[in-house]
């Protein structure tokens, strides 16, 4: 009897794969455009003809009007009550280059924590996170809800890109950092290492100058150090966690530095992030378990993940949001 072949064998691979995931979202955006005849890409229809058509790709007219106003406005101004080093500019948060794409995490977070941020019932996403474990211990009257916060400070960021959060939600007690992925394969990794000027080796807890970002005075591995991650097995090993994960433990740290919790948000059908066996047997693998292993125990409770399924199932229970969540799950082939 011959060995089976790489074609037969991979047919039978124990776990789903990203691009039946990304095929099914492509499909469904792509139906969703049609659907109300906008101009597309001419080889994508599952994407918008510009980038200045963005606001097709959001749900809500509500929300639409909530993005333009939230980029106009000076949030220093608007928050100095509630907290004065909210956000550090009063510029407005940047649309991403590829808002106008169906699979757009950013729209995806406009178009799902959009409408609860808008209409001031965050209720849904509260519930969704004490189910992960992260409490939120304030009142309306102390909380914000943001996108894209960004504080330079932080890390020490005073040139380039810095880092931004997608969706924040910051009270007087709690701040909750998350993170939205819809159909991305990865954290993003250390531009360093990726220009070819670091071999991404691990550099020795004693002698963290060895690190071009820790040289020209980021505070990555002073907070790394500070909040007890180099304890854990990722940091112990031959290659550098920046090299490949640094966007993970980059904004982990950043929630951390707040005084707060970091959270994931990410389609549950996407296998990069979390997966399991077909048949259900086994441990669950995917980036999430393999990154969050050994975070210290007292850590633990500002660190967790949502689904977009979960915080769906949220909203539909609340009732107050059948105006758009069943043209949300259409959107992003969502079971009805």
């Amino acid at each position: 009897m011959s060995e089976k072949n790489s074609r037969v064998l991979a047919r039978e691979w124990p776990y789903d794969r990203c691009n039946a995931f990304k095929e099914e979202l492509r499909k469904a955006a792509s139906e969703w455009f049609k659907k109300r005849k906008y101009r597309c890409h001419p080889s994508m229809s599952y994407c918008l003809s510009s980038y200045e058509s963005w606001r097709k790709n959001i749900i809500c007219d509500d929300v639409v009007s909530f993005i333009d106003a939230e980029r106009g406005v000076d949030h220093e101004k608007q928050l100095e009550e509630q907290q004065e080093d909210y956000r550090e500019s009063g510029n407005g948060f940047p649309l991403h280059k590829y808002i106008h794409h169906g699979l757009s995490s950013q729209a995806l977070a406009f178009n799902l924590v959009g409408p609860l941020f808008q209409r001031n019932d965050i209720e849904p996403l509260i519930h969704a996170l004490a189910d992960a474990g992260i409490s939120w211990r304030d009142d309306d009257k102390t909380r914000c809800a943001i996108f894209e916060y960004e504080d330079r400070k932080t890390f020490n960021e005073d040139s380039g890109q810095p880092t931004s959060i997608d969706v924040v939600l910051y009270g007087s007690q709690t701040r909750v950092f998350i993170e939205v992925k819809l159909t991305e394969s990865e954290f993003g990794g250390c531009s360093v290492f990726a220009a070819g000027d670091c071999e991404g080796r691990m550099p020795s807890h004693d002698d963290l100058g060895e690190c071009y970002l820790h040289h020209i005075n980021r505070k990555y591995w002073v907070l790394a150090k500070e909040h007890g991650l180099l304890q854990m097995p990722m940091f112990n090993g031959a290659i550098c966690p920046f090299a490949s994960y640094y966007q993970f433990y980059r904004e982990l740290l950043f929630a951390l530095a707040h005084d707060g919790a970091f959270v994931l948000l990410h389609d549950e059908r996407n296998p990069a992030f979390m997966r399991v066996r077909k048949d259900g047997t086994g441990e669950p693998r995917g980036l999430w378990p393999l990154l969050t292993e050994g975070i210290p125990g007292n850590l633990k409770n500002r660190v967790g993940r949502i689904t977009v399924q979960a915080l769906v199932k949220k909203i539909e229970a609340s009732g107050r949001h059948d105006d758009w969540i069943g043209e949300f799950k259409k959107k992003y082939a969502l079971k009805p």
